[in-house]
Parts: structure tokens; C-alpha cells; sequence
């Protein structure tokens, strides 16, 4: 049967292509708000990070209403690193809003999470976003989506997807570029017309699949998903159960329900087949678990999400500065944090290090990982970290790597100086296509290719390049890349940098610290142009003397330092260095602190090998 008065929608695109503007005017004109009421921009990005990123992190659940139908939302990432978060809401959705800007045209998350889309059968209605773009290509990009859906194996009906043309920013859409729309109306028609009504047993008992899950301080962990079987109300018995573990089976009862109304939570005392709503009951609940009712305990199996590429090793801060600037600062509440954190994002793994103090943790991509440190550094923990590495895997008897396709747009004259660094890089390309005034290139690399690059892709394009990449698997080793070709400046002893040490140790490289930082020996305060690190002594005043010349107190003028960016760190730091993350300061600095000690350990190694 289907429930013909809902409607379940994702809304998935590559990153920056509209997806969450457009749902803030789908909620704007769908009635959520207030005539009177302020709005701001992009209001599903809820969290500081996102808000100053200009990018959506995490998968979230918003409805509006529509001549009397509910229409469940979900506005998705659209970065590659979180697509974790978009395999797991597909499944409680079904259809879905492909976004495509109308410049750029297909991009590779674009084909990630479309494809991921055709294979749960979805029905799909394509917004070209972006028409008031100066350098839109309206008779192109089209063209593109279609030849993405051929590439993709999608079925006749998908092939005959509704195109919509669209401007999140005016509010506007259209069915055809002849006429110029004045709403969202067409849209909204849309999905009521090409969008299936759910379907399932309403009479049957209750199941319910859990596509995510909520802390929540008030009535525990709440678990998310659409009620695929019967309904659901309030102190009703139900039984927790999984699709790959036959024995868990968990007696609870459900103590609240919730629905989503725009952006608020509205509890109900029931729900009815089909529809999307958190329930409270059962606090051991997680992401793929399925809630049914004690008479009929089945399972639903689970999306499988794609595994992750990048490790790198979180340990406990054990600097000079350690435990000055942070509140959780023990391995203990370094685990927990993690481990909870690997609850709710499945496409996180963690692991016990080989030391108490240490541990591994693995995800898509730097940028995933980046936002986990980001994230913890701001609740107040303190900890470092180490090189991001890629997982090798070895098949047949050969080792194997993962491998990206990336695609870049340049300027004409920056095309050179991209397929040089590519090269070194070991990325192959595939194909090289004019876009207006600028070059797309796309290329075949190895993941660990890209570690540390973006800086010097925007400094090499004069800050008009833009990169993506997505992961396409795993391939055999492609031989040894060099990660970075600078060497690390090294502060000598513990104390204050001073501006006539600073003015000496400039000479020797770019330094990251200002008169005032204070260093420790071991600390990272700058970059060596030769491949070799240096100690230097920024800490090193001037001799007083008595004698005297009219220059002599000139003042000392530095060159500007290079900001130390947590993005930047973790692209710098080589094998022997670790990234110290507290809510105050960002640091990098030899695993060895000691110079003598580090020259040690280096002959022993030389010896060893």
C-alpha cells in the first residue's frame, strides 16, 4: 500500500552546487517560516564548522508541506570525504534530487552519489542550479547529466528523469528556459508527480530501519529511519535486532516519538507508515539496527558503506606545553570521545594503538579526519596526531593502493605547471577538454599523490585552480612519491621567540611563529627550502654592550610568517613529526625532541637497515 499524503527526498550534489540553498527555499515556500521571520542563509548547516566552511558535514532531516503532503527532505555533503553520510540516508528516501550546477556541469561526487542512488532503484529529478551564472551553459550541461545516467546503467524510466532549471539564490525554478520562473512551484510539482508515494504494510507489525542516530540529554540515544512496516506510538514494546548479528535482540519500549516539521522536532503520540521520524527507548541502539515489534523480529539489511582509505594516529599530547591549554587531556577521554564518534559516522574506524597512549584511526580523507580533530579541539581536547598514511592492501600477492580520479579546472596558462607537478605525483590523464576560458583536466592518482598538494595547486594557479577527487578503488602500487620537498626549521631550547632571533633564523627558511610564541625544544617554528631540517635559536637576544652607533637600534624587520592552518599541518608534517592540537594553539614538532637524541635514533636506523 502506499501512503500517498508523504513524500521521502535526498537532495545530492557535488560540493558547492546548491543543495542546501535549495532547501532553504524549499522551506521558505513550502511554509515553514513565519511571513515576518528572518531567515538566514543556509539554515540546515547548522554547526560553527559548517557555517564557516561553507559546507554541509553532516547528513540532516528537515519537512515541509505542499498542498496537504508532507515532504520529508534530507539535505546531504556534497564533499567526497563525507559520502559515508550519503550511502547511509538513502536507503529511508525514495527518490532523489540530483543539483548540478549549471557551469560545472557533472563532477565526481556527482557520479558517486548517483550512482549509489541508481543502485537502490531511485527515481531521480535533475535541478541544473546556478541559471543566473554569467557563463552558465544551459545547452550543454544536460547533455552531461545524460550521458552520466548512459555511463551509469540507469534504467529507461530513470533515462527519462524530469530536468528542472533552477536558482536557489532568487528562489526560483522552471520547466522551460522560455519562460522565466517565479517560484518553486514547479519543483514542488515535480516531486508530488515523479517521486513515489512510500510503500509498505500499515496493518502489519512495526519496523522500522535506523539510518542514524541522535544523542539526545533528555530521553537518551534517539534513532532515526522511516517506518517500513506498520506504525508506531507511544509506550508501545518493541525488540532491537540486527541484519549481521543474530544475536542481538534488545526487549525496550518506545518512551517518545518525534517528527520533523521544518527545523524543529514535533512530538507525536503516533506515526504512520512510510513517514521519517527519531525514536527514543532503546540507548544501545546503532546505525543499521532495525526496531520491530516482539511479534514479528525481522531484520533489514543495510546499505554497505564504502571503506575507508586514509589512517592516521591520534595520541596522547605529551609536549612541554601538555595539559596547559586543554580539559580532557587523558588517554581514557581521548578513547571515549573517539570510539563514540566512530558510533555515529560509519565511515570512521578506530583502534587501539600499539601503546596505551596511542591510537589508529581511519576515514575517507584528510578532510574527514581534519574535521574529527577540528571538532574535538573546540569540545576542549588535547592530543596529537600524526602523518596522514594510506591503506595498502594486497591482492593476488600484489600490493595495491587506493586510487582517486581527479579532475581539475585551470586557467589555460596554468595547465603546464599542473601536468609537471601530476607527473611527479604519479597521475595519469585521462582527458583534457576546453570549458569556456578555462581547461578541465582529469586524472587517475594515487591517493597518498594528493597528500599536501592543494597548497601548492592554489599557489601554482594563482588561487583561480579548483580541484575534486573521489575514490574509484584499488590498484597496484604505482613506486615511491615524494611527500614533500622542504626540510622543517627546529627550535632549539624552551622560552619566548625574540625578534633578534627570529630576524636571524628568517634567513634560513619561512618561519610559522611570531616574536612572543612560546617554543619548546623540538617545536617546528618554520619550513627549510633544502630538503633537510635545521635547528635554529629564535629564543637568542642581543649582547648588551656599551659601545654605541648611530644604526645600532635600528629596528629589525621580519617577513611575514606562514599562519599555521590545522589543514596546513597535516599536509607539512613528515614521518618523525606530530601535529599538538589544543583549543588554544596548533603546533608541530619532532616525535624526538632532542636534537641529539633524534641524530641517534637516525644512525641506529641507518645501521639498521
Amino acid at each position: 500500500m502506499e501512503n500517498k499524503n508523504i513524500r521521502n527526498v535526498a537532495i545530492i550534489a557535488h560540493v558547492d552546487h546548491g543543495k542546501t540553498s535549495l532547501v532553504n527555499e524549499l522551506l521558505k515556500q513550502g511554509g515553514v517560516f513565519r511571513d515576518n521571520q528572518v531567515v538566514g542563509d543556509r539554515v540546515m548547516d547548522s554547526n560553527d564548522i559548517e557555517r564557516e566552511r561553507g559546507i554541509t558535514i553532516l547528513a540532516k532531516n528537515t519537512a515541509c508541506m505542499y498542498n496537504g503532503v508532507k515532504i520529508n527532505i534530507i539535505d546531504t555533503p556534497g564533499h567526497a570525504d563525507f559520502g559515508g553520510e550519503v550511502e547511509r540516508v538513502l536507503k529511508m528516501v525514495d527518490g532523489v534530487l540530483l543539483v548540478v550546477d549549471a557551469f560545472e556541469g557533472p563532477m565526481p561526487q556527482t557520479r558517486f552519489v548517483l550512482e549509489k542512488a541508481l543502485e537502490l532503484n531511485h527515481n531521480v529529478i535533475i535541478v541544473i542550479n546556478k541559471i543566473d551564472r554569467e557563463d552558465a551553459r544551459l545547452d550543454q550541461v544536460p547533455d552531461e547529466v545524460l550521458e552520466l545516467l548512459l555511463e551509469l546503467d540507469a534504467s529507461d524510466e530513470q533515462l527519462d528523469s524530469p530536468i528542472l532549471y533552477a536558482s536557489a539564490r532568487k528562489g526560483i525554478c522552471t520547466d522551460d528556459l522560455s519562460k522565466e520562473g517565479t517560484d518553486m512551484k514547479p519543483l514542488f510539482e515535480a516531486i508530488l508527480n515523479h517521486i513515489p508515494a512510500p510503500q509498505g504494510e500499515p496493518n502489519e507489525p512495526l519496523q522500522i530501519l535506523v539510518s542514524a542516530t541522535e544523542p539526545n540529554e533528555f530521553v537518551g540515544k534517539l534513532a532515526i529511519g522511516k517506518i517500513t512496516r506498520g506504525s508506531a506510538s507511544v509506550n508501545q514494546p518493541i525488540v532491537l535486532c540486527n541484519y549481521h548479528d543474530e544475536e542481538l535482540k534488545t526487549k525496550g519500549k518506545i518512551v517518545s516519538i518525534y517528527g520533523f516539521s521544518g527545523l524543529k522536532r514535533v512530538p507525536l503520540e503516533k506515526a504512520e507508515c512510510g513517514d521519517i521520524v527519531l525514536i527514543a527507548g532503546v540507548n544501545t541502539v546503532s546505525i543499521g539496527d532495525t526496531i520491530c515489534a516482539p511479534e514479528d523480529v525481522t531484520p533489514l539489511p543495510f546499505v554497505k558503506i564504502s571503506e575507508p582509505s586514509v589512517e592516521m594516529t591520534f595520541a596522547v599530547n605529551n609536549s612541554p606545553f601538555a595539559g596547559k591549554e586543554g580539559k580532557m587531556v587523558t588517554s581514557r577521554q581521548i578513547r571515549d570521545r573517539l570510539y563514540k564518534e566512530a558510533e555515529r559516522d560509519l565511515s570512521l574506524r578506530v583502534r587501539d594503538g600499539e601503546t596505551t597512549d596511542t591510537f589508529k584511526v581511519t576515514g575517507r580523507g584528510e578532510m574527514h579526519l581534519s574535521i574529527l580533530i577540528e571538532n574535538m579541539r573546540r569540545e576542549g581536547y588535547e592530543f596529537q596526531v600524526g602523518m596522514p598514511k594510506v591503506i595498502f592492501k594486497e591482492e593476488n600477492g600484489v600490493k595495491c593502493e587506493p586510487m582517486e580520479r581527479l579532475t581539475i579546472d585551470v586557467p589555460e596558462e596554468s595547465v603546464g605547471v599542473v601536468m609537471e607537478k601530476m607527473g611527479h605525483r604519479k597521475g595519469d590523464l585521462e582527458s583534457m577538454n576546453p570549458i569556456r576560458n578555462r581547461m578541465r583536466l582529469v586524472f587517475k592518482i594515487p591517493s597518498r599523490g594528493l597528500f599536501g598538494y592543494k597548497t601548492e595547486f592554489l599557489t601554482d594557479t594563482k588561487g583561480e585552480g579548483v580541484m575534486n577527487s573521489i575514490a574509484i578503488g584499488y590498484e597496484p602500487y604505482k613506486g615511491e612519491i615524494s611527500r614533500r620537498n622542504t626540510g622543517s626549521l627546529i627550535a632549539h631550547e624552551t622560552g619566548e621567540a625574540v625578534q633578534y632571533g627570529l630576524y636571524n633564523a628568517q634567513e634560513r627558511g619561512q618561519l610559522f611563529i611570531t616574536p612572543g610564541t612560546k617554543v619548546y625544544e623540538g617545536m617546528i617554528v618554520g619550513a627549510n627550502p633544502k630538503n633537510e631540517d635545521l635547528v635554529v635559536n629564535v629564543c637568542k637576544k642581543k649582547h648588551l654592550s656599551n659601545c654605541r652607533s648611530s644604526s645600532a637600534d635600528d629596528a629589525l624587520r621580519l617577513i611575514p610568517i606562514k599562519p599555521l592552518a590545522l589543514e596546513f599541518a597535516l599536509d607539512f608534517i613528515g614521518d618523525d613529526e606530530y601535529v599538538e592540537v589544543t583549543p588554544q594553539s596548533i603546533r608541530m614538532r619532532k616525535i624526538i625532541l632532542n636534537a641529539d637524541e633524534r641524530a641517534r635514533a637516525k644512525v641506529r636506523g641507518i645501521k639498521a637497515e
